[in-house]
């Protein structure tokens, strides 16, 4: 239907073609205000109508513009499978070449076998091929079709309700319903929520593999809506970006009806993909559908991958057709030459039918074509059939090993690829996610230190250690049961109810539609009881174990704030005491952590508890805490209401956050300052309540502990599991966290009083701030204090001047942030995640004003992102340090030792993360991956002229210690160790390491600088890639596995890691998470990372040795046969005749020597697993190639030409002169050359068991067995020869006995000397582990030993001593050429930097501040870096704009002691 002229539709054309100005909005626009006019382009931007009533001839015209909600994974479809799998067969030049000799027989004049029969081989090839690539694709199209057909409601305009509909039937512009636990279907626009404050949760595991809650909010103007969302009311049209890969990035705006706009960013965006979690309700219009979804345009089509063996055969395959060239070409001329002897023709030429022969050239030319047909088999197309067998078989033992079972996640290894299991044997560079890949996303509260007072929390570091035992049963924490204030039983009946009819909102629960087709396959007989309700919670993370002195100032600082009162100063005290209570007041207000029940259904604890004034007499709180075991406790306490909150009530709720690019980058909400994994984080807290009953005062509560055994249980969800770690450490000393809203959070205190604290404003992380804080009234004293927490090297700067206090307090307060310093600092050597805790009172004028500007920035039109920081770093300055925390992310088992393990076995381990790179490099050093000596090199800058002034000075330093790195060569095939000249100095050198981010990558990328960056990393143990997106990450594989022509595997768990996956030679998807994208695009699924050192250095080697020895052997088998024919043309007159029947020679591939290689190629071990598994250097030899290269291949070649020339002229020699027919003397010369090929294949063979002896001799018998049948049989099978009787006349005579016993031995003895001498003398490292299996089980172990300690006869210094979790290690006083002489040496005791920086704001972000737009380089060795000031000052030049050359130190002298000049 023609749309009406004053439709929407047109009317929006004509005002984007005349360009009419726009009226101002309230929120941030698409574009700038001066570019709106002439930037509006429907080709440009995506112009979306609502699928209602008022918009529905609009709807029907613009949706068939965008793309469906169907997709397809699939490589082929039903009419292009055919000629697509043939295309990529015939990428194998052996199909190519057997097609051309099909055809070439089918010429009457070039027959030399049977039609039929010649094209059976090549058949039955494709044929296998095809099914088994079929098969595959089938696979993916089932899960497409899985994921097309689920599930979703859809509002369909005709009935005014909502349908349920198939994924593949939304459209853009359609309203989607979605509840609980539901997956999103296709990016939408969040209109509705039922959480009162328009607040949407969501898990991004299927979208990033990582498991944190995720905040998404409703449009501005929707959220305060009635209890459903009506669809017919929506008449506006939104306007926003063309389809992109950016994740984190989402623009456009909203048209009213009176053409007002309400702007909306990436906060609002549900992706394709996600779950919505602990939101009963959420609706939404449809942005994008189908491929054009976000996280479909992140994942790149599936790339036909072939392996490195298979691209080896091509080039020999190459080499085969030479040969074969020059065979047939000496056969032509041969026949030309033989021909021209004759005087006149010879009686066997026939003339045509007009009598003339056949020109001499022309006949060459036909025997030519005649010998390529005859000598075919010398391009082996069984190779690849059995190559496809001996994978299938491989595949099977890999399947097997339960070395590789997890029985935690009840998975096995997965292998989704047959055609690149070899390739697990060369690899020699590995790409990591961090995220639950390294990690297991468990954040582990450890330490904290308070007011400069460090408590080690020994208890729980000894419960970490043993896990598996019950924390109750250790004394401490029965003591501290004992000792604490036992607010378990302080509690009455719950007052808070949960809304009536809720729907369940368990996780346990979660919708089983998978992304992308990925279901997870779990297994039947698992025990599902056992698990909490709630994934991912484990006592390992909620259970802290406290502090025995901590407990201590912790009981006083309860008192403290019994006895607070509207006197309380207005400036922070001090006082240990007043601080302690204020350290875990921020632990539990400053964060966005969800409470929850668990009770059914699942309810969202958003109503604080009621809470009465405690009063209480001397004599019952003497009592009391006698009853409590606190008798020491003498002083009384009572808590007052909460005073007015008027000012709060002005201001309003929860300030929303900022519209940044980069906030989804972390998290929509706060604590994203862990980016670093996704986590969901629960605490079932037994006898947990909301609150104490309305009247009841404590005593008489903790008469009634009864009533509390009915309480629902509390559970606690974050988005970022430092949150929950936080909140888990704070509810260890009874500071629980009860309930959270928008605009109230309450607090049990450990006595069981329940305060109330008004949110006045909230300032959500972002990664150039890398802080949150959060504004509130304290109900106690009505004051308006400021809690905020951060990393360090910013909180540390925002700090109050000491100054400014009191003589008596400067003193002090210098003391207390020297001692936090120095915890920080070991903190940090020990792998820990630090965060720093500060507070800040607010005058009620100060924070009007505040207000007043805060909500300014939130309106303005243009800068708004800019505005919204500065009032934020307005605020947040003039802090009162608190403390700090020191937080572990648990590493999955045996990472550092797997890391370890590859390293030795010479592979490059690189970490490309989303994380940001403070949290990078301390799991770096957690995991070995950097070690206590390396020289690290950070590098972030988005200038060009810095970027590449960096790495040539990064290239200079470091070619000074190891030297320039010289190309690596080859010779025959064998790839040479670069030389490098030995360290300037005597002093063992460290290894270097490279830190950088995904802005300075973009600059790499944009300046042409690839070259410089991938010479600096062949220097460097390890290379770290902070903030990097996941096409980043692709390009980053692709551009090392093609420019440094090296062998590559990808591993990740996320969807954002499937790019890089796809892009690696080998591909290795996580299995066991949420996320099922990574493994389904993965060639091969784990469950552990440490399940690698398995799969690489054992199966990778076997797999790779067996079957480059097996296409080694096979190109010997067809040369040698092939040649025997060849020989034989010098007596035929090169009539392309043969002395072996047609029959013999199929079945001699077919039958004879097909089992043989099969078995070498699934079976044979050329060293034990122990070996390899204690010898890592032993998978050295699959990265050189040595097994197969061109040298091998050229050896085999002449080794199969003298076997050849013996099986032939000695029999040729002993038949001589004699009257035997044709097929007489061939089939001694079959006999031999089966016996020569068989025992060839059995001096390869380095393990034999029963299947090898059984299939070798079972092939030389069926070959006489099937040899006596058929030349018994047959007497015309192959007219016009005749093979009648042949092997039982030759079977008969002594003389076939002789030859036969004696040319086999002839023919292998130059074999079998040079194998001797190699066993005998060789030096290969895999030769020595050959001799070394061979010896009893003692003698071996001795013998590795030696080994190892010759491999590594020193180490470096500081590597013996390897804590549990190393850090940044001191550096070596050796290295370090430079440093200000200002600086106290005891200062260089931790670290020592040289910053490198250009700066665009004040320079309060230096550090690791990934984010702030800061073009900065920083070079350490552990870390620092030899560096002189004036080549500093020189580098420095490129900086612009900088009009400071120094830096006051201040505010720097918290930076973990380091040394630092900045530019």
């Amino acid at each position: 239907m023609a749309l009406s002229v004053d439709s929407s539709w047109h009317r929006w054309q004509w005002r984007v073609r005349d360009g009419l100005a726009q009226s101002p909005s309230e929120a941030t626009p698409l574009l700038s205000p001066k570019k709106r006019a002439q930037n509006y382009n429907l080709a440009q931007q995506r112009v979306v109508f609502p699928n209602n009533n008022v918009f529905h001839q609009d709807w029907a015209k613009v949706s068939r513009r965008y793309s469906s909600n169907r997709i397809c994974t699939t490589k082929y479809t039903l009419f292009t499978f055919l000629p697509q799998n043939l295309w990529e067969q015939f990428h194998r030049w052996a199909n190519l070449y057997f097609l051309f000799l099909v055809i070439l027989n089918w010429m009457p004049s070039m027959e030399v076998f049977h039609k039929e029969i010649t094209m059976l081989p090549l058949a039955i090839v494709l044929l296998i091929i095809m099914v088994k690539d079929g098969m595959e694709d089938f696979k993916r199209h089932r899960f497409d079709r899985e994921i097309n057909c689920s599930n979703i409601q859809i509002y369909e305009r005709e009935e005014q309700s909502y349908v349920q509909k198939c994924w593949k039937d939304v459209r853009v512009g359609d309203f989607i319903h979605m509840q609980c636990n539901e997956i999103i279907p296709a990016d939408i626009l969040l209109l509705f929520s039922s959480d009162p404050s328009g607040i949407c949760h969501l898990e991004t595991a299927n979208l990033d593999g990582e498991t944190n809650l995720k905040q998404r909010r409703v449009v501005k103007g929707f959220s305060q809506q009635e209890v459903h969302f009506q669809p017919e009311r929506f008449h506006n049209t939104i306007v926003c970006e063309k389809p992109n890969n950016h994740l984190n990035r989402f623009k456009g705006y909203m048209e009213h009806p009176d053409q007002t706009r309400t702007g909306f960013g990436s906060e609002s965006l549900l992706l394709r993909g996600c779950t919505i979690r602990n939101t009963e309700v959420a609706v939404g219009i449809v942005i994008y559908a189908g491929h054009e979804t976000k996280a479909m345009l992140n994942s790149s089509g599936p790339r036909y991958k072939r392996s490195k063996i298979e691209q080896r055969m091509n080039v020999d395959i190459f080499f085969c057709f030479g040969i074969l060239f020059l065979m047939c070409l000496i056969g032509a001329v041969g026949h030309s030459v033989w021909n021209g002897t004759f005087a006149e023709h010879p009686p066997f030429e026939v003339p045509d039918t007009e009598g003339g022969f056949v020109p001499v050239a022309l006949g060459g030319f036909y025997t030519f074509l005649t010998m390529v047909i005859l000598l075919q088999v010398l391009v082996p197309i069984s190779l690849y059939v059995s190559i496809e067998l001996v994978k299938l078989g491989q595949v099977f033992f890999l399947h097997s090993d339960l070395d590789l079972y997890d029985e935690e996640t009840d998975l096995s290894i997965q292998c989704r690829a047959l055609n690149v299991t070899e390739d697990l044997g060369q690899i020699q560079y590995i790409f990591s996610d961090k995220t639950g890949t390294l990690t297991e996303n468990k954040m582990v509260f450890r330490r904290c230190t308070i007011m400069g007072h460090e408590y080690s929390h020994q208890e729980n570091a000894k419960r970490l250690e043993t896990p598996k035992e019950l924390d109750s049963d250790s004394e401490e924490w029965t003591r501290y049961r004992c000792l604490s204030f036992q607010a378990q039983w302080n509690q009455g009946p719950a007052t808070t109810k949960g809304h009536g009819g809720a729907q369940p909102l368990r996780r346990s629960q979660s919708a089983r539609v998978p992304i992308q087709g990925h279901s997870r396959q779990r297994s039947v007989g698992r025990c599902e009881s056992s698990q909490p309700p709630v994934a991912f919670s484990s006592s390992i993370e909620k259970d802290v174990t406290p502090d025995k002195h901590l407990l201590t100032k912790v009981r006083d600082a309860v008192l403290w704030l019994e006895n607070l009162s509207d006197a309380r100063p207005a400036k922070p005290s001090l006082s240990t005491t007043s601080s302690v209570a204020d350290f875990f007041l921020a632990l539990t207000i400053c964060n966005s952590v969800m409470v929850s029940t668990t009770t059914e259904p699942r309810q969202r604890v958003t109503m604080p508890p009621s809470t009465k004034v405690l009063g209480t007499s001397l004599e019952k709180i003497q009592q009391l805490f006698h009853r409590l075991k606190l008798l020491s406790l003498s002083q009384s306490f009572s808590s007052t209401a909460p005073s007015d909150t008027d000012l709060g009530e002005s201001f309003g709720t929860n300030m929303p956050a900022t519209d940044s690019e980069e906030r989804d980058d972390v998290s929509v909400g706060s604590g994203g300052y862990s980016t670093d994994g996704g986590y969901r984080s629960s605490t079932w807290e037994q006898g947990d309540i909301l609150g104490a009953g309305p009247g009841a005062s404590l005593e008489e509560v903790l008469q009634a502990p009864a009533l509390s055994l009915a309480s629902p249980e509390l559970c606690y969800e974050a988005e970022s599991p430092d949150e929950a770690a936080l909140v888990h450490a704070a509810h260890a000393y009874s500071f629980t966290l009860v309930s959270r809203t928008p605009e109230q959070v309450t607090v049990r205190l450990p006595q069981g009083t329940c305060l109330t604290f008004d949110v006045l404003c909230t300032l959500d992380f972002d990664s150039v701030r890398k802080r949150m804080s959060v504004v509130v009234r304290h109900p106690l004293t009505g004051e308006i204090i400021l809690y905020t927490k951060g990393a360090d090297c910013v909180i540390m700067d925002l700090l109050e001047d000491p100054a400014r206090e009191t003589d008596t307090n400067v003193e002090k307060v210098r003391k207390i942030r020297a001692r936090t310093q120095k915890h920080l600092d070991m903190y940090a050597r020990d792998g820990l995640r630090t965060l720093c805790i500060a507070t800040k009172v607010l005058s009620e004028e100060d924070f009007r004003r505040w207000a007043s500007f805060r909500r300014e920035a939130e309106a303005s039109l243009s800068n708004r992102d800019e505005l919204l920081m500065e009032t934020a770093e307005h605020l947040e300055n003039q802090l009162t340090l608190l403390g700090a925390t020191g937080i572990e992310d648990r590493l999955q088992e045996g990472v550092p030792d797997t890391i370890a393990t590859l390293r030795e076995a010479g592979i490059q381990l690189w970490v490309l993360t989303g994380d940001k790179q403070e949290t990078a490099v301390n799991i770096a050093y957690a995991c070995k991956l950097l070690d206590q000596t390396d020289t690290v090199y950070s590098i972030n800058t988005e200038s060009q002229e810095t970027c590449e002034s960096i790495l040539n000075f990064a290239l200079e330093e470091v070619k000074q210690f190891h030297g320039p790195q010289k190309p690596a060569r080859k010779l025959f095939g064998f790839r040479l160790s670069p030389e490098t000249p030995p360290p300037t100095s005597g002093a063992a050198v460290p290894g270097a390491g490279l830190v950088i981010d995904g802005k300075t990558l973009n600059t790499i990328f944009q300046g042409k600088l690839e070259e410089k960056f991938l010479e600096l990393t062949q220097y460097c143990r390890s290379v770290l890639c902070c903030r990097s997106t996941p096409l980043q990450k692709s390009m980053l594989v692709k551009l090392v596995r093609d420019r440094l022509g090296v062998m590559t595997l990808s591993i990740g768990d996320g969807a954002n890691d499937v790019s890089m996956i796809q892009a690696a030679d080998i591909g290795i998807g996580i299995s066991g998470q949420e996320g099922m994208q990574a493994v389904m695009s993965s060639d091969f699924a784990i469950s552990r990372f440490r399940h690698l050192t398995k799969l690489l250095l054992v199966h990778g080697h076997w797999c790779y040795w067996r079957l480059a020895r097996m296409v080694v052997y096979y190109f010997y088998k067809n040369v040698c046969y092939v040649n025997l024919l060849f020989w034989y043309q010098f007596f035929c007159g090169f009539s392309g005749s043969t002395m072996i029947d047609y029959w013999q020679m199929i079945f001699f591939n077919l039958f004879f020597t097909s089992l043989p290689p099969l078995v070498f190629g699934i079976l044979d071990k050329d060293v034990s697993m122990e070996t390899l598994l204690a010898l890592p250097e032993l998978y050295k030899s699959g990265q050189n190639s040595e097994c197969y290269n061109l040298l091998t291949f050229w050896i085999s070649m002449v080794d199969a030409f003298y076997q050849s020339l013996v099986c032939f002229f000695i029999p040729y020699l002993t038949y001589k002169d004699s009257d035997i027919d044709v097929f007489t003397f061939g089939t001694p010369i079959n006999t031999i050359s089966l016996a020569t090929i068989l025992l060839h294949q059995a001096m390869e063979m380095k393990t034999w068991t029963i299947i090898h002896g059984l299939v070798l001799l079972g092939s030389f018998l069926m070959y006489f067995v099937l040899s006596l049948v058929y030349n018994a049989t047959c007497v015309t099978c192959n007219s016009p020869t005749n093979p009648y009787w042949v092997m039982e006349g030759q079977l008969s005579d002594p003389t076939f006995y002789l030859v036969c016993f004696l040319t086999p031995v002839v023919a292998l003895l130059p074999r079998y000397f040079f194998l001797s001498l190699q066993g005998t003398y060789g030096k290969s490292p895999i030769l020595k582990a050959q001799k070394i299996d061979k010896l009893p089980m003692d003698k071996r172990n001795v013998e590795i030993q030696s080994w190892r300690s010759i491999q590594r006869p020193t180490t470096v210094p500081g590597e013996a001593q390897s804590t549990h979790h190393p850090g940044p290690p001191a550096p070596e006083q050796g290295f370090i050429a430079s440093t200000p002489k200002s600086l106290n040496p005891t200062k260089r005791k931790y670290k020592e930097d040289w910053v490198l920086s250009e700066e665009r704001r004040s320079g309060d972000h230096i550090r690791d501040d990934t984010g702030s737009g800061d073009s900065w380089a920083k070079f350490s060795s552990g870390e620092h870096l030899l560096l002189e000031s004036s080549r500093v000052m020189a580098y420095g030049a490129h900086s612009s704009g900088q009009t400071n050359l120094t830096r006051p130190f201040s505010r720097g002298s918290h930076r973990r002691s380091q040394s630092s000049l900045t530019i």
